[in-house]
């Protein structure tokens, strides 16, 4: 592939978004960690939203228009981690999430260090485990978790209860994330025992 045809992939529309998406870590986490009052939620939970709308935009783009790339499918896994990453010690730091809910943060985030872990190793092998739907399920209720804890303080003034119900879903999250992570597991100890 010559230097023109690798930079026109480089700065494709879906890779751009995952760039957005990478960059909207960082202005999510200031503003958990300088903003406060109502203000600085709201436009941290709208930064969310948009950041997780273009997790599907940029794949579904990619598809129809054939931009698929190596940098892309790279890329993107990363662009996701790191905002449920991010997003959860940030909630942490703050406050929204405590007690035992700080046990569903660290199952996500276990899963997730684990998961890339596995798959650089299965890499290695040539071993592919493909997303499955309750994967899809697991990321859904990661992104629908987060987006109501950022709202959640600043929500619960107007309807009471939206904190406990975003901290409801972050264990529905953190259950389903142990059910998908186990594939990945099982996978990896099966492909190192045959070697």
């Amino acid at each position: 592939m010559d230097h023109a045809a690798r930079r026109s992939i480089s700065t494709s529309l879906p890779n751009i978004l995952t760039y957005g998406r990478i960059a909207a870590v960082l202005v999510l986490a200031a503003l958990l960690f300088f903003g406060t009052g109502e203000a600085s939620r709201w436009t941290a939970f709208a930064i969310f939203v948009v950041a997780c709308i273009t997790d599907w935009l940029d794949g579904y783009l990619a598809r129809i228009w054939q931009l698929q790339s190596n940098l892309g499918r790279m890329l993107d896994p990363i662009a996701d981690k790191l905002l449920v990453g991010a997003t959860l010690l940030m909630l942490v730091h703050e406050g929204t999430i405590t007690g035992w809910s700080i046990w569903a943060a660290l199952i996500i985030l276990s899963r997730e260090i684990l998961v890339s872990g596995l798959r650089e190793f299965l890499a290695e092998l040539n071993v592919k485990v493909h997303v499955t739907h309750l994967a899809k399920w697991k990321t859904a209720f990661q992104f629908i978790a987060l987006a109501v804890l950022l709202a959640g303080p600043a929500a619960d003034r107007y309807l009471p209860g939206i904190t406990e119900a975003g901290l409801i879903l972050l264990w529905i999250a953190a259950l389903l994330t142990l059910f998908t992570g186990y594939d990945y597991l099982k996978a990896g100890v099966r492909s190192a025992i045959d070697e």
